[in-house]
């Protein structure tokens, strides 16, 4: 199948197709949704939580590894975002790879991306529903998991409009607890929050200085960093369904560079001066709840408690919408199950179901086989975003030549420093790669997840061969 043209074949009209024919999806997401979707993504539970064990490793210098890991996501994000704009598309990156390299790469990341949101429900649910029986005591916590699962199954099932609100309280509510996070956090810094003085660089420098445990233990931080930036991707998959997909994504791909500054950046460095960073709080009651402690606000751990479960109902609602949304794309492109193809009321039901689905069949494995099966599924999806980082680089790099080429004025959004930066990002992808390879704790991860993406190539490529031409 030649791959020189920049539209797809017809059948893929559903996903991106040229501006005659119509998208069988509903649509309805505003402006004000994808705005507040891609400032709300950047803040997930493994912000507030897995935060902690990266302090932990590197110490203050978890500063410089949210900063480094930061920018691989800014870059990787904004080759991402100059693809979506010139060719808005539901399946996003998969659409980009299958158009820039072949129908086995855009099935390749495609399903593997599918496979990482569902084992993310199923993750998201268990912590959510851990908060819940903290609570009400008593209360069975696969009764709040498949609460939480019939909730947004059935507002996803309903219409993207339902997902759009959702997530624009959701992410409002993040956005304003870490504002306020912030803004408590630079007042007591600058010694200017009654009750509290100011640490000065105290934390910074002193029970190790600010690298305690060496290059290894910010390359530790670096990893768990790595993991925290996650799902920033579902901002373009969501721009395909809005009003304007273009404007969506040029303005969500322009604000990630202040927002990854702020919010992460800007908080673990709140967090590690305010804090010593060997204090068993940070982990035990997890980074933000131990320096709003610190801070003396009253009953922080519930405080805390009440925002992770926000963001891990986003999350869940989030990763929903888009497995269902990538399954959709996947299969109108001839890359999976026909029936699963079906639109009912502008919404791919049928793919919300199976993501649904599947994500519930993995919150029984955590139950039913914890040191195997799930296990197992873990391992499996942790490289996962890598992989789909490297497509992304890869389709970038030959997309923007076929764009600079043959539409140039589709080029709403440029990646910076072509092709030199294009090749630093993946450069950095295959550098994350390595040391998780050399990371005793995370080497059996990438075996797995180098397993998964082997697998799915080849039946990738399989399906490429049996596509007429």
């Amino acid at each position: 199948m030649s791959q020189s043209t920049l539209t797809p074949p017809p059948r893929q009209s559903s996903d991106g197709a040229p501006p005659s024919s119509r998208s069988p999806l509903g649509g309805g997401l505003k402006q004000r949704h994808l705005s507040m979707i891609a400032l709300g993504g950047v803040i997930g539970a493994g912000l507030f939580v897995g935060s902690g064990a990266g302090i932990a490793a590197a110490g203050p210098s978890i500063v410089l590894a949210y900063a480094a890991s930061g920018v691989l996501v800014m870059f990787v994000m904004r080759m991402l975002g100059e693809m979506s704009a010139a060719h808005p598309a539901s399946g996003s990156f998969s659409v980009h790879a299958e158009r820039a390299v072949g129908p086995w790469a855009g099935f390749t990341a495609g399903w593997m991306f599918w496979t990482l949101l569902c084992v993310g429900v199923a993750i998201e649910g268990i912590g959510a529903a851990r908060i819940m029986t903290g609570w009400f005591p008593g209360t069975p916590s696969w009764m709040w998991v498949l609460v939480f699962m019939l909730f947004f199954t059935g507002s996803n099932l309903a219409s993207v409009s339902h997902f759009g609100e959702f997530e624009f309280w959701f992410a409002a509510l993040k956005i304003g607890a870490i504002a306020l996070f912030l803004g408590l956090g630079v007042l007591a810094v600058a010694g200017l929050l009654p009750g509290s003085d100011s640490p000065g660089a105290a934390n910074l420098l002193h029970d190790g200085g600010f690298l305690p445990n060496g290059v290894d233990g910010l390359l530790v931080g670096l990893l768990a960093s790595v993991v925290a930036y996650g799902g920033l991707e579902t901002v373009t998959i969501a721009a395909a369904e809005s009003d304007d997909p273009v404007k969506g994504v040029a303005k969500a791909v322009r604000t990630t560079m202040w927002r990854i500054a702020v919010v992460y950046v800007g908080s673990m460095l709140v967090i590690v001066t305010l804090l010593p960073w060997n204090d068993p709080a940070v982990t035990a009651a997890g980074p933000y709840a131990a320096t709003l402690d610190r801070l003396g606000i009253p009953h922080a751990g519930q405080v805390m408690n009440v925002v992770i479960l926000v963001a891990l109902l986003s999350a869940m609602n989030a990763n929903i919408y888009g497995a269902s949304r990538m399954a959709h794309s996947l299969v109108t492109r001839g890359q999976g199950p026909a029936a699963l193809g079906k639109v009912s009321g502008g919404v791919p039901r049928r793919a919300v179901l199976l993501s649904s689905g599947f994500g519930f069949v993995t919150v029984l494995l955590s139950y039913w086989y914890p040191d195997t099966l799930f296990a197992w599924l873990l391992n499996m999806v942790g490289g996962v975003i890598l992989v789909v980082w490297g497509f992304i680089a890869v389709s970038q790099f030959v997309l923007r030549r076929r764009l600079e080429r043959e539409a140039p004025g589709k080029l709403v959004v440029r990646m910076w420093g072509f092709p030199y930066l294009t090749w630093v990002a993946l450069a950095g992808v295959v550098g994350v790669l390595a040391l998780m390879v050399l990371d005793e704790d995370t080497r059996v991860q990438v075996f797995f997840t180098g397993g998964l993406t082997a697998a799915l190539a080849a039946a990738g490529y399989l399906v490429q061969r049996r596509r007429p031409e």
